[in-house]
């Protein structure tokens, strides 16, 4: 008896499991949201040009090779705007009031080595990309971004987004100006860090709030703020 009910057991929950991985996979190809998390490269904390040339050479770029970027690079561009720098104290790469960081990256890959193209939201904490869904979003993201055509060319895509509650809670309505301010500092490491790496970046900030919301996928919680296309240059800068 007491073998008969084991073997329903173990029925009933490689049944029960495998739908589960079915729907799991299902979700993947459909485009909905996913738990796989992929460990990044570690980022370099020395380069090769300077502060002052990256801040020189800065320029915004719309003019791109159909060039793939590598997952090392992604990796360091990813640290330069939110990444850990104090493991310590968790603080990260770009002031935040009260170290209370309301910012979120998603990134919109399209053509980057070693990553199936999809959206992936970045985990500073663990250095980690949350794979979110699993497609080309690129031209869906051009067009809610008012039809900004260069921007189909980009292998990568930063969508910043903010739950302003992590700040409001503490600092009120002025919060919300520190979160803004927030989001230029880390918008600009990437810029510099892009500069560095021999890449070209700009910062698009007309797009529809709605449609790259329900695009990306963010949480109820979540505002978009600022959008980085980034690329390898057409010509030098």
């Amino acid at each position: 008896m007491r073998a008969k009910h084991a073997f329903t057991l173990i029925l009933i929950l490689l049944l029960f499991g495998g739908g589960i991985l079915l729907l799991f996979n299902d979700q993947k190809k459909g485009g909905s949201m996913t738990m796989e998390l992929i460990k990044l490269p570690e980022p370099k904390k020395k380069g090769e040009v300077s502060l002052e040339e990256a801040i020189a050479r800065r320029r915004s770029i719309r003019d791109f090779k159909d060039t793939a970027i590598t997952i090392e690079a992604l990796s360091q561009l990813l640290w330069a705007g939110q990444g850990v720098t104090d493991k310590i104290n968790m603080f990260r790469s770009a002031p935040s009031a009260g170290a209370l960081y309301p910012l979120e990256i998603y990134v919109v890959v399209a053509n980057v080595f070693g990553l199936e193209q999809g959206i992936y939201k970045y985990k500073p904490t663990t250095h980690e990309l949350l794979i979110h869904r699993i497609g080309n979003f690129r031209t869906k993201l051009m067009h809610e971004a008012l039809w900004q055509e260069w921007m189909s060319r980009c292998p990568v895509i930063f969508v910043y987004s903010a739950v302003f509650e992590r700040t409001t809670w503490k600092y009120g309505k002025r919060g919300v100006n520190y979160v803004f301010i927030e989001v230029g500092h880390s918008a600009q490491n990437v810029c510099l860090q892009s500069v560095a790496l021999g890449l070209g970046a700009t910062t698009v900030g007309a797009f529809s709030d709605e449609g790259v919301k329900k695009l990306v996928g963010m949480g109820s919680d979540e505002e978009p703020l600022y959008i980085i296309p980034i690329g390898v240059p057409l010509s030098k800068y």
